[in-house]
This record gives structure tokens, sequence and C-alpha cells, in this order.
């Protein structure tokens, strides 16, 4: 059996779990802190295609996603858009509340249907502003997300749309606890600013390397390590740098 068969045998057995310690950045908080913050946090579903956050819209609540990714957009004035950065179980949507602003200037949107926690946002910056490792954790995770935005930029850049879609399916399933994305052309179009064209070209090339299968909206991956063959330097200089900010959380 192949390593890339074998990868997606395993993933499929894993079961989504209904717990926010799914959520890396909540699952390191030390006992004590996650017991204040815990009669808090309310299971939501986040459907595909929902939007969290609008620019300049007040922010009320906080997201830490569990199974659903969120991706965070930066739309221009003839709507067009791009993703800037992608969320799942290794952080938190809506880091404005903490930081002292109650507005974001870009979209938030469910990328990948799912589940996330959330809490009010005085609830958040209050147990924020204690200054104990909820506060340190939320200042790396925002390191990272730097980060990631700025790997972003260079490879929309100067990278083929191949690559860019390789690695924007790596972020999404080490965020993921199945191979699977439901996602269109369209929808991930959006998020790496090129023509549905472009993305159906360069997933067409994926599936007849046996590397995913794309149907009706739906993604499976079927060899994770052929994607990793292909990517370029951009996922990996990103996953060392969470790496190297959570070497014991386990956030990618």
């Amino acid at each position: 059996m192949s390593s890339g068969v074998l990868w997606s045998l395993m993933k499929r057995m894993r079961s989504p779990l209904r717990s926010s310690r799914q959520n890396h950045l909540l699952a390191a908080l030390p006992e004590p802190e996650y017991a204040r913050l815990a009669p808090h946090l309310e299971l939501v579903a986040l459907p595909l295609g929902k939007a969290l956050f609008e620019p300049e819209n007040k922010l009320d609540h906080a997201y830490f996603p569990t199974t659903a990714i969120v991706s965070l957009l930066y739309v221009m004035e003839d709507g067009a858009s791009a993703e800037i950065a992608v969320v799942g179980n290794d952080g938190i949507v809506g880091i404005a509340l903490f930081m002292g602003g109650d507005t974001m200037p870009n979209r938030a949107v469910v990328q990948s249907a799912g589940h996330a926690y959330r809490v009010q946002g005085h609830l958040l910056k209050s147990e924020f502003n204690r200054g104990l490792d909820l506060q340190r954790l939320l200042f790396r995770y925002i390191l990272a997300r730097f980060a990631q935005m700025a790997q972003t930029a260079v490879c929309n850049r100067h990278h083929t749309v191949d690559q860019q879609l390789c690695r924007w399916l790596l972020l999404s399933l080490d965020r993921l606890p199945t191979n699977e994305l439901i996602m269109t052309q369209e929808l991930i179009a959006d998020m790496l600013g090129v023509r549905r064209e472009g993305v159906t070209a360069a997933a067409g090339k994926l599936q007849s390397a046996g590397l995913i299968h794309y149907s009706h909206g739906r993604i499976t991956v079927l060899d994770r390590p052929g994607l990793e063959a292909r990517v370029c330097e951009c996922y990996e200089v990103v996953k060392k740098e969470s790496a190297r900010l959570f070497p014991d959380v386990g956030i990618r």
C-alpha cells in the first residue's frame, strides 16, 4: 500500500470531536484559565460561505474553530478578493477584539463547513487582560498569523497557481480532522485571487496525477506526500514558524 493511500485511510478513521479542547489554543490553556473561559464558550455551526465578519463592522464575538476553516479575505472596491490568511483549529478569528480595536478591515468567511466555539468579546478581553497564559498564547499566535500573511503575499506574487493550490490544500488539511474539503472552484479562485479557469486547470493536473479527487464541490486528498512534493517553499516556511512559536502546542 502506498504512503499516500495509507495516509488517506488514517485520516478517514479519525472521528471529529465536539470539544472546545479540539482547538489548539484552548487545549494549551492551563486548567484554571480554561475553567474560567469554558462556561462562556458556545458551540456554533459554521456553514460553507457564511461571513463571520465584514469590513469595519463592530465585532461582538471571537471564534475558536474546531472542525471548520475560516478564510480572511481582503475585498477590493470592484469586488475582487484574495485570501490573506486561513484559520482553523490552530487559532482564533477576531483578534481585533483584544488588540484594542472593535472592527477588522477584512472579511472572515467560512471556507470549509464545520463547528467553532464562540465567546463574547468583552469576556475574552477580560481574560486576556489578566496577563496570564492566554495573553502569551494569543500574542504568539498573532506573530504566527503575520508570518502566514507575509508568506501568502510572496507566494501569490512569485509562484504558479498549481503551487498556490497545493499550499492552500495543505494548509487546509493541517486544520481539518479529515482529508475532505467541501469547496467550489469559484470559492477557491476567490481565495487565491485568480481566475476560475486557472484553478480548474491546476485541479485537473493534481487529479490526473492521482493526488486529489474533485467532484461536485468536494475535494478528497488521496496522496498528501505527493502534494508536499509539488508545493512551493511557502508552506514549509509557515509551518516551521508556527512550530518555532508553539513547540509544545501542536499548532501548524
